[in-house]
């Protein structure tokens, strides 16, 4: 049987030599000399904790396995975890966890308490005494600042000037050196000197500013001052009161006096601001003020009032106020090099909106702001006339000289225009005129635009009543009415203007307009927008008329629907759509004149660059669809070809989008064309025979001519007008081709789109030897030069690609990497990322297991707490319910034993 724990401990002391025999005081008075006690006192605690350890083998933790190679391992024999002492370390998490967790849980949900703000009372590093001497310190300083820091005049008990020891004084108050041998020795210079170093004191010392004001001195030297008594101070006080308050109900008198005559004339007043001239009253004679008692100033002005007359000076004033109010700064004058910029501002914002546009990108927020602005400017009731601004060209002058007319918005006049029927008069009374001038920049609108329309005043009548009223003929002496109804739709104005002449319709349109304006009534916005609607049907309804529409007044309609989508955009969107979508259903291969129009008309109503565009877009894809998918039957339907494809690369002269219906159907009308019949494919394009030949024939020498739009319809019927109109349409495509190329020279497949125009072109070139066709060789060699400049270039811009031009890798070596110094707890990557990555992620590892033990150790430390907490309510509940027991128990017992006593007594 092993020997007891007693006595392996005592076995354990005596080898470690914590017990032994017992040393003589020579000896240990030896040690302590030689330091040797120190030493042996170090060794005998070294040996206690080595037996405690020893037999108590679950202080320190163990390995739950050793390791496979003692050789790997860098400390030898030891564990990996030797040393560590769970329980010291929980004993101390234990410790740390009352000092913080315990105090923060006792004080949740608890308000209130004192906190000690004392200097030094929660600072650990200071003793009691330098805390004490500091707050003294401070205390002292607290209270040196209550007194002033540059107060000269203090006692003499605190300081005296001496000269060798003797005082300086001179049997008398301290003087100056300059004062002492100056001229200012007498009697009022040293009140004065007295007087001054009172005052200064008093300023000095505020706690003793009441006793020296109660202070009487009578600037003598032999009666000595006095201060003042309590009656005198009093007296004085009431004195300055009275004082003061008689001054305060002066002022109040005056102000009186002036309110009542204020008062008197107020009604004047209201009769000037009402506009009614005061009836002259009866001169009295003016009473007799006496100023010699008033201010100066007051007086000077009362009596230069009474030789004017006040209501005549009242009025000027009161005009001079009106003209005040118009003067007004308004903006500076800004340079000519500020407008410039300002302007090239202006147009890079629009470029960069359509080019964003264009693009289809996504409105930003503070672009959604700006439209949402611009939206709510749009439901004023007037004009824009900045035509960029919506995207929309402008019209050049230069190209129409038959309409002598800038814009749409500047209407023509007639010089008989205004008289007595139109209800308008451009004359003005003479004394009209100058409240006429007073107030013209009142007459403007919000916009800052004049209420005349080139001229033409707008009337301020009910125009829908009277033009229901007035004859929508001509009148009794031939001419237009000066009054026409706003048409609601096509059969109405068709019913305003069937009795005119063509020629008069514009002037009807910009009558209409005038009448209608927008600021002579509110419902005229709406019936505007309506008439708009109304002038795009009419449109294409003047297209598709018999015979030869007249594009002089069509074009000049075109304008005005252009006008009217700056402020009426929807409704000429509707209007436009609901034609596409008639053109999709009924016709979409056999366009008609007015649609060929309208289409024309879009590309001036709407920007056709947008990436998608409510009204653009369907016309894109109408074009396309007819160009795509349409049969050649005539001249007529191939003229009618050219015109779309026209648009079509109209269309796309901003965005640049390249359509292959264009290069499909124009290289295929000129195979249709061509003398001869090809015999070889040219390109990936379909190629389609018309269904009647419309080669050109070898007869006589023919010239091109300008095509004209009434070839869309007719075809003509003699030969030689066939050729001239094949031959015609035949150049028109090369051009069209020439101006594609230019379009397209950037795309990166320019060399796969016009190749096989290329092939196309030589084969025409070929086929049309001979003087007969001289005048077209001209336009297809140039277009040929031309295609094939932008095929060189483009061959140039697309190289074939090349690999990186480096030296040779060297072969990787399988050779490994021996490290002498190695550390198997160390890695060794070479891939520096891999391995900080790998480093931090073990970090992180780490350190979240470390947080989840803490956090599982805190809420067992809290479950702990609570029920030791609930442990102790409840063992003080039972004490309080056994000792409340047992005192009813005892006075029970009590009342029992009284009782059987009465009883037995009884």
């Amino acid at each position: 049987m092993p020997p007891s724990q007693l006595k392996q401990l005592k076995a354990s002391l005596r080898e470690t030599g914590v017990l032994g025999p017992q040393k003589s005081k020579k000896e240990k008075r030896q040690n302590a000399k030689t330091g040797v006690g120190a030493k042996n006192r170090n060794q005998r605690e070294a040996a206690l904790q080595a037996i405690r350890d020893r037999f108590n083998p679950f202080e320190i933790k163990m390995t739950n396995k050793s390791s496979k190679f003692d050789v790997t391992t860098r400390d030898g024999n030891t564990t990996a975890g030797g040393g560590a002492r769970p329980g010291v370390t929980k004993s101390l998490g234990e410790e740390r966890r009352r000092a913080t967790l315990l105090k923060e849980m006792n004080s949740r949900n608890k308000v209130g308490g004192l906190i000690d703000r004392r200097f030094g009372e929660n600072d650990p590093t200071m003793t009691p005494e330098e805390r004490a001497a500091e707050r003294f310190a401070r205390e002292s300083q607290r209270k040196m600042r209550k007194e002033s820091m540059f107060n000269l005049e203090d006692d003499e008990d605190e300081m005296q000037l001496t000269h060798m020891g003797q005082s300086l004084t001179f049997d008398g108050p301290v003087q100056d050196d300059f004062e002492a041998g100056g001229e200012l020795g007498d009697l009022e210079a040293a009140e004065s000197d007295e007087e001054s170093s009172r005052k200064r004191k008093r300023l000095a010392d505020g706690d003793e500013a009441e006793d020296q004001e109660d202070f009487i001195d009578y600037g003598d030297e032999e009666q000595p001052g006095r201060k003042k008594t309590k009656a005198e101070v009093m007296k004085e006080v009431i004195a300055k009161s009275k004082f003061y308050k008689a001054e305060r109900q002066q002022a109040k008198d005056d102000d009186e006096d002036l309110r009542e005559e204020l008062d008197k004339q107020l009604p004047d007043l209201f009769e000037a601001l009402r506009g009614i001239k005061p009836a002259p009253k009866p001169v009295a004679e003016a009473p007799k003020h006496d100023f010699s008692e008033m201010n100066p100033e007051r007086a000077a002005m009362m009596g230069q009032s009474q030789n004017k007359d006040p209501e005549k000076e009242y009025d000027q004033r009161l005009r001079q106020m009106t003209f005040d109010q118009r003067s007004k700064p308004t903006d500076r004058t800004k340079t000519e090099e500020e407008k410039a910029e300002e302007e090239a501002e202006r147009l890079k914002k629009l470029e960069s909106d359509r080019l964003r546009r264009m693009r289809g990108e996504p409105l930003t927020d503070d672009e959604e702001d700006n439209m949402d602005q611009d939206e709510g400017l749009e439901d004023d009731e007037s004009e824009i006339d900045d035509a960029t601004h919506f995207g929309l060209p402008a019209y050049p002058t230069e190209t129409r000289p038959e309409l002598a007319v800038e814009d749409e918005d500047d209407f023509i006049i007639d010089s008989d225009l205004v008289e007595t029927d139109s209800n308008a008069s451009l004359a003005m009374d003479s004394d009209e005129e100058e409240e006429g001038e007073s107030s013209s920049d009142e007459s403007e609108g919000p916009d800052g635009e004049d209420e005349l329309i080139n001229g033409m005043t707008l009337p301020t009548y009910d125009a829908a009543a009277t033009s229901t009223t007035t004859e929508v003929s001509k009148g009794s002496d031939g001419k237009l009415a000066f009054t026409y109804p706003c048409p609601k739709d096509h059969e109405s104005f068709l019913n305003v203007i069937k009795d005119l002449p063509v020629e008069e319709i514009p002037t009807v349109i910009q009558r209409i307009r005038a009448l209608h304006h927008p600021r002579l009534k509110p419902g005229n916005k709406d019936k505007l927008g309506r008439f708009a609607e109304v002038l795009v049907e009419h449109v294409v309804y003047m297209g598709n008329a018999s015979g030869r529409p007249p594009f002089a007044i069509i074009e000049n309609i075109i304008r005005h629907i252009h006008s009217l989508a700056k402020t009426h955009p929807l409704n000429v969107t509707i209007a436009c759509r609901a034609v596409l979508r008639e053109i999709g259903k009924e016709r979409p291969l056999a366009l008609l004149p007015g649609d060929l129009v309208l289409l024309t008309g879009i590309s001036s109503f709407f920007p056709t660059s947008d990436h998608f565009h409510t009204t653009a877009t369907p016309a894109h894809l109408c074009l396309a669809r007819y160009l795509g998918q349409c049969t050649t039957t005539s001249l007529s339907d191939l003229a009618r070809g050219v015109f779309a494809a026209s648009l079509c690369l109209q269309y796309q002269a901003t965005s640049k989008r390249y359509m292959p219906e264009f290069i499909n159907y124009t290289l295929n009308a000129l195979c249709n064309l061509s003398p001869t019949e090809p015999t070889v494919k040219f390109g990936s394009f379909p190629y389609r025979q018309s269904q009647e030949s419309v080669r050109l024939a070898s007869s006589k020498k023919v010239t091109p001519r300008k095509l004209q739009f009434h070839d869309v319809t007719t075809s003509p019927s003699q030969p030689e007008a066939q050729e001239e109109l094949k031959i015609s349409l035949l150049t028109t495509l090369v051009s069209l081709l020439g101006s594609a190329s230019d379009t397209w020279a950037e795309k990166s497949a320019f060399t796969e789109i016009f190749t096989p125009a290329r092939a196309v072109l030589q084969f025409l070139q070929q086929s049309l030897k001979g003087k007969t066709y001289a005048a077209a060789r001209e336009p297809i060699q140039s277009t040929l030069n031309k295609i094939d400049a932008h095929l060189a270039q483009a061959r140039l811009v697309r190289r074939p690609l090349f690999l990186h031009d480096h030296k040779p890798l060297a072969i990787k070596t399988a050779i490994p990497k021996f490290e002498e110094n190695f550390n198997p707890d160390k890695h060794y990557d070479p891939d520096r990322e891999r391995a900080e990555s790998n480093r931090l992620k073990k970090e992180f590892k780490r350190e979240r297991k470390g947080a989840m033990r803490e956090l599982r150790k805190d809420a067992s430390f809290v479950a702990r707490e609570k029920l030791r907490e609930k442990k102790e309510r409840d063992s003080e509940y039972e004490k309080k319910y056994k000792r409340l027991v047992a005192e009813i128990q005892s006075q029970e017992g009590r009342a029992a034993n009284e009782y059987e006593r009465a009883r037995g007594k009884r």
